[in-house]
């Protein structure tokens, strides 16, 4: 029996107007959006809607997003389509918690929204940078990082697939990282537009923030399995604060995860959230996997008929 795997989106996929075309058709998308709204104190689909500078400030990009997925997510329950086992890139794993039944909206959605103010303070726009590495051997990305380490803090942050990893850190340190790179004959490598150097030792402080706000919320036995960020196994309830509170200042193991997930028998992904980034690297890892994505009615329509 095919299984179904459900993959949230991360930090970096929002864009102005996202699911509005759901928002307007169905009333569980506006009910999500309500809720969101009561327990930020702010109109979630105003600002995404009209205010592309915000979106983009990374306390309101994170509450934004796990709105826009929990409210995806929920159509697809609604519709019947469920996922065997979940997972998220980043802030996405909230989402994947959600649906895992290990916590509930209200209480993730008040948690990303600190996490998100945490990250912004620890890591302030401009503070240091990101670059997606294509092409490279993985331990020559890791051999480079280290040596240009006496610049500052510089380390994989997000290995996505086995040919494209997303180095960051402080400035001068990626900067050389990234000279070191090209003389090592690496002919692409991309700057992001990301307003932080998330998963690197940079963002400690957040990370020790969010344990304490972590320390508060109760979590509940998964329902499904979650193939956790930090370390790309299925994570377990007594993990889940450790895991979150290290998943902030480590990197991301994406491509190792989705193996774990093709090991247990799943060849269909449902990528939800805004964008389609997750499923942009699922045609490099699960070549042969069925892969939809879901942010809009058509999008959700070409799933349903299927």
């Amino acid at each position: 029996m095919t299984k179904t795997a459900f993959l949230f989106a991360g930090q970096g996929a929002q864009y102005l107007g996202m699911v509005r075309d759901l928002y307007d058709q169905y009333e569980l998308v506006r009910e999500t959006f309500q809720e969101a709204s009561q327990i930020l104190g702010y109109d979630v689909r105003s600002l995404i809607d009209e205010d592309e500078d915000k979106l983009n400030q990374t306390r309101y990009t994170q509450p934004a997003i796990l709105t826009t997925s929990i409210a995806i997510y929920r159509l697809l329950d609604q519709a019947g389509i469920k996922p065997d086992i979940v997972a998220g890139l980043s802030l996405g794993e909230y989402s994947a918690l959600v649906a895992a039944g290990a916590l509930d909206f209200k209480a993730a959605l008040a948690l990303v929204a600190k996490r998100g103010a945490y990250m912004e303070e620890a890591a302030p726009a401009g503070s240091g940078k990101m670059v997606a590495v294509l092409n490279a051997d993985v331990a020559l990305i890791e051999e480079i990082c280290q040596a240009s380490s006496s610049y500052g803090v510089v380390t994989p942050a997000n290995y996505n697939t086995p040919s494209q990893i997303v180095i960051g850190g402080e400035a001068p340190a990626v900067d050389r990282a990234v000279a070191a790179l090209k003389e090592a004959g690496v002919k692409r490598l991309i700057p992001l537009k990301v307003s932080g150097p998330f998963h690197t030792a940079l963002l400690k402080p957040a990370s020790q923030k969010l344990a304490i706000a972590l320390a508060e919320v109760e979590f509940s036995d998964f329902e499904i399995p979650l193939v956790g960020n930090t370390e790309a196994k299925i994570m377990k309830k007594e993990e889940i604060k450790n895991l979150l509170t290290r998943q902030v200042m480590e990197p991301v193991r994406f491509y190792e995860s989705i193996a774990l997930m093709q090991e247990a028998r799943v060849e269909r992904f449902i990528e939800i959230g805004p964008g389609s980034v997750l499923t942009g690297f699922l045609k490099k890892l699960a070549k042969t996997a069925s892969l939809n994505q879901v942010d809009s009615v058509e999008s959700l329509t070409a799933l349903l008929e299927k």
